[in-house]
């Protein structure tokens, strides 16, 4: 992934997350249970917090264009952030709107939304990998 993408997919994740939020504080806290907003609000959240880490695996794309390793990591950081924004965040998004229509929830979205963990975990690492060799 080229630093320019990153940095752009990582702000339309960031302005996301606001909109959604904005969207759960005025308009699903009085729809959802407390459990479901619970949920909803950690998706929220590791949507935003991720949203930043893609923001600064782009930054250091951009400024470690000339380090192979560096580049190959932070790439490696900013698709496993991505995977995991859509897999973590997404599966939970998809839940709370299940519950909400009072539909069940299929087996796999309960195993999907730990590996988008897991993806933030790698992505977490390889970020880490990627500022060793300077």
């Amino acid at each position: 992934m080229t630093a320019k993408l990153t940095l752009f997919i990582s702000c339309l994740f960031g302005a996301l997350s606001v909109a959604l939020g904005a969207f759960g504080a005025h308009i699903l806290k009085s729809l959802l249970t407390d459990d479901q907003l619970n949920i909803y609000e950690t998706a929220v959240r590791y949507q935003f917090y991720h949203s930043l880490a893609l923001l600064a695996t782009g930054v250091l794309m951009l400024y470690g264009q000339t380090h192979a390793y560096r580049l190959m990591w932070s790439s490696a950081s900013a698709y496993a952030f991505l995977i995991g924004l859509i897999l973590f965040c997404g599966s939970l998004y998809l839940i709370i709107s299940l519950q909400y229509h009072h539909l069940s929830v299929p087996w796999w979205v309960g195993v999907i939304t730990p590996i988008g963990g897991l993806c933030f975990i790698l992505g977490w690492i390889f970020l880490a990998l990627s500022v060793l060799k300077v």
